[in-house]
């Protein structure tokens, strides 16, 4: 027995006629790296339908998903790292190119995307690194001096505020947002093309696999920014009320004033998910029928997966719970912060149950066609192995975005302060 299968042994139970050496591989990190791959993705293009379509109702919420998309983008291959048994070999894949690997071809795809948005936050955020550079030139202290020194290397010698370089940076942001687009779908799609591309595997061998992987991405990135957002300034508001009540009193009409603009910026943004909801679903149920009316030779072990042993994560987890109760919520009338929330957390978690699905549920059967395996993830580890490999794993790569957003967004400010007018007593 290999390596790598004494590791898939501690959460692959076998059912029925396998083969020997047949178990479940890619656990729950390689669910984790397309979900966040597509995060990635989807929070870039929440970013460009503002600096590309001119989406000027998007403009707050469009610095935001700028700055997520680059911590995500930096937490995405840690769900590798934590999978492969020797991640230091991975760095051959940018010293190494070869197009006729998909593996090398993302790492191409990957830098290539990695200087696009980490040259578009730089133009974006330039005016606030030449003002913070200048503006802190006065403080002596040495936490001053440090941050003084920060701006000025970043600004990198560019100092000019003038009309005629924030026309020519506003350009450069448009068109770095409107080569992003397509360099970041196909980051995604490279995902759903490692699948698709799979012929050994009946459920993965689909020519609409990285179609979905990326309509599903921009839906489950949209809603993650929109989800983080709304936590975010509601967290900041509460803190500010709770730091102000002691001296000043609030004033009533400016909360509301501010909830009514968040309010607005969520509904706004709502109708951009909704669409690409719709799509991402259609495409997925299309994919569903043209297997069934198809009915290849391994049609009758599918059918046994999607209709008898995953029908419950696939249509009451995935669809029903991840795609129709959100979208129905969505679409009811005068959209509220409380029914944005749960509709957001349900789409999220939709997208993660079709990635999960996929991955898992593509390698539930056997090649055999009379067996079945089963995944259980290790949820209190006793070795490495099931740490990462299990639940703590699972949120350690899902947390890391998170906290890479807290400590870029102390650099890239992109959550708008929260301001109300207060009255003495």
């Amino acid at each position: 027995m290999t390596e790598q299968a004494v590791h898939a042994a501690e959460w692959t139970e076998k059912l029925l006629f396998t083969y020997p050496n047949e178990y479940i591989y890619w656990s729950i990190q390689i669910v984790m790296y397309p979900l966040l791959t597509g995060l990635v993705a989807g929070a870039f293009v929440l970013s460009s339908l503002y600096h590309v379509f001119g989406q000027k109702d998007l403009k707050d919420m469009a610095k935001f998903s700028l700055v997520f998309s680059f911590a995500l983008l930096i937490a995405a291959p840690s769900p590798l790292i934590l999978h492969l048994l020797q991640p230091q070999r991975g760095i051959y894949v940018f010293f190494t190119p070869h197009f006729t690997s998909a593996i090398s071809a993302f790492g191409i795809v990957f830098f290539t995307y990695f200087v696009i948005v980490a040259t578009e936050v730089w133009f974006v955020y330039r005016p606030y690194f030449v003002e913070q550079a200048t503006a802190t030139r006065r403080e002596e202290t040495f936490a001053g001096s440090l941050r003084r020194k920060m701006y000025k290397v970043l600004t990198l010698g560019a100092y000019d505020l003038g009309p005629r370089a924030m026309r020519e940076d506003e350009r450069a942001i448009k068109i770095l947002a409107g080569v992003g687009i397509p360099v970041a779908a196909f980051l995604h799609g490279y995902a759903g093309f490692i699948f698709g591309s799979v012929k050994a595997n009946a459920l993965w061998m689909t020519p609409l696999m990285p179609v979905i992987f990326i309509m599903s991405a921009i839906v489950s990135g949209v809603a993650l920014c929109m989800l983080t957002y709304i936590i975010i300034m509601e967290w900041k508001k509460m803190m500010a009320k709770r730091a102000r009540r002691s001296r000043f009193a609030p004033d009533r009409a400016s909360y509301e004033e501010l909830k009514g603009a968040e309010v607005d910026l969520i509904r706004k943004t709502s109708r951009y998910l909704i669409l690409f909801l719709i799509i991402a679903l259609t495409l997925e149920l299309l994919d569903l029928v043209f297997r069934g009316y198809t009915a290849v030779k391994n049609w009758e072990i599918l059918r046994q997966v999607i209709y008898g042993r995953d029908f419950n994560n696939i249509f009451i987890k995935q669809y029903l719970i991840g795609n129709i109760i959100p979208f129905a919520l969505l679409l009811m009338p005068r959209l509220t912060i409380r029914r944005a929330v749960a509709a957001l957390v349900l789409v999220i978690f939709g997208v993660f149950m079709m990635r999960y699905n996929v991955v898992i549920g593509g390698q539930s059967f056997s090649l055999t066609f009379y067996g079945f395996m089963e995944y259980e993830i290790p949820v209190i580890p006793h070795n490495y192995d099931t740490y990462k490999e299990g639940l703590l794993g699972a949120l350690t790569t899902g947390g890391l975005p998170f906290l890479l957003f807290c400590i870029l967004n102390r650099i890239f400010p992109s959550v708008p302060e929260v301001r109300t007018e207060e009255k003495r007593f």
